[in-house]
């Protein structure tokens, strides 16, 4: 019944992101339908994430109170409606009403899933089903990326998010028919005896007042957004409109990242349950690694060559189970009962970056195509100069993130040293001591 639970779940994880990353594989289609300006574009994933964020504390709280079972049957129906509705709109307005609709949906599903597997799974094995889960689920992009992209361009905008749509209604009805919050005989650590609203605020501060859930916040921010920023919705308009790829060949790239996530996941997750001391160092190299990716694509004479390109969505696509890491900083500082609202102020931290990253880069594509034609310059909305200042905004978020993880780190270990007498040397000082130990 464990890994039936698990199973469904995964499969609800994965439509959740079907659905969450459908509009960046249908972005150029979208500019055509609603003949949107970048902000305009950006707007319907910028609201969608708002929504998404804003409810990670509510729907960690309910998770806490309901049980992840509703919340994750709720969120398929919301997506499924969500999907339906956009599928026949062409006008802007209801199409952000679309996306909230998606958003809410897709809020209710994956801290939830986390919240159910401490119930079924214990010790080494559940830091890595969690990496297991995030990373299988992101085959999603992948279904959106392929199979939603061939849907586009041979059977249309409206049959194509229609049948996303079921999609949605099949995970709601798989999720009541095969899933509990606890094994048979085992009490689901709810609190429905607790009364709101003063218990559930109590929790609630009680998780994020802890470093270590603050300490999973940063770590889910910094490593998070560039994959986010790029698979919701700018990617498709760089590979094809900036990069000069064609859909099939951006639609390849994209899943370079999807294969490094499901490969690279599996690592992360053994590494985390390895060197638990060490996971901040994990996330602060994952963090380099796409800055300086980032760095050599933004830099490069012209139009990067195929390689650079690769390497780059090799980094984002590391990003992606890293910023899993801050769960587990979550599920470590946190009782059970509160681990619902803990995991949901985690998840705001990536998404928050990401839809501040997703405007402001719509927004400076918008000014810098105003500036070029102002200044008499031929220039495209969407080509690779004005691509390559407007996503510079992404080091601000990643240098930020970097900062306040380590002093929420700093902050972490002094109170394990107050409190447990647990003292974590810098990285520095344990490589001296191991390779001491290991020369004598």
């Amino acid at each position: 019944m464990a890994w039936i639970t698990w199973v469904v779940c995964l499969v609800a994880y994965l439509v959740s992101t079907l659905h969450r990353s459908s509009l960046g594989a249908a972005a150029p289609d979208a500019i055509v339908r609603f003949d949107a300006t970048a902000a305009q574009l950006s707007s319907l994933a910028v609201v969608q994430l708002v929504v998404y964020a804003a409810l990670q504390i509510p729907v960690g709280v309910l998770v806490d109170r309901y049980g992840p079972r509703t919340l994750i049957a709720v969120g398929g129906g919301l997506m499924a409606a969500g999907q339906a509705l956009l599928a026949f709109t062409d006008l802007v307005p209801v199409a952000i009403v679309a996306r909230i609709l998606v958003g809410m949906g897709d809020a209710a599903t994956f801290i939830s899933v986390l919240r159910l597997l401490p119930s079924w799974f214990s010790g080494p094995r559940l830091p890595q089903l969690s990496q297991w889960t995030g990373n299988i689920g992101q085959l999603g992009q992948l279904c959106s990326a392929v199979p939603f992209v061939w849907m586009l361009q041979h059977l249309g905008w409206t049959p194509s998010f229609l049948t996303i749509a079921g999609s949605g209604a099949l995970v709601a009805v798989l999720v009541l028919v095969a899933v509990r919050n606890a094994p048979p005989g085992v009490d689901a650590p709810r609190t429905d005896s607790i009364q709101l609203p003063a218990s559930w605020w109590r929790r609630l501060r009680s998780a994020i007042s802890l470093p270590g859930t603050q300490l999973g916040f940063w770590a889910h921010f910094s490593t998070q957004s560039p994959g986010t920023v790029f698979s919701l919705l700018w990617g498709f308009p760089i590979l094809v409109s900036g990069l000069g790829y064609t859909r099939g060949e951006a639609s390849g790239l994209v899943v370079v990242i999807i294969a490094t996530g499901i490969v690279s996941g599996p690592l992360l997750g053994l590494l985390t349950a390895r060197f638990p001391s060490r996971r901040s160092n994990l996330v602060l190299a994952i963090v380099a690694h796409m800055a300086l990716a980032w760095a050599v694509v933004l830099l490069w004479p012209g139009i990067p060559p195929t390689g650079v390109v690769v390497w780059m969505l090799i980094a984002i696509g590391i990003g992606g189970p890293g910023s899993l890491i801050g769960f587990d900083f979550a599920r470590t500082f946190n009782p059970v009962r509160s681990l619902g609202s803990a995991n949901g102020f985690v998840n705001v931290g990536g998404f928050t970056a990401s839809f501040c990253l997703m405007a402001l880069i719509g927004v400076a594509l918008d000014v810098i195509h105003h500036v070029r034609l102002d200044a008499g310059e031929q220039a495209g909305l969407y080509d690779w100069e004005a691509f390559r200042i407007a996503l510079s905004v992404q080091f601000v978020a990643l240098a930020l993130g970097s900062a306040m993880l380590l002093h929420a780190r700093h902050r972490t270990r002094r109170r394990m040293q107050e409190e447990d007498g647990v003292t974590v040397a810098p990285l520095w000082t344990a490589l001296l001591d191991a390779m001491r130990r290991r020369r004598g």
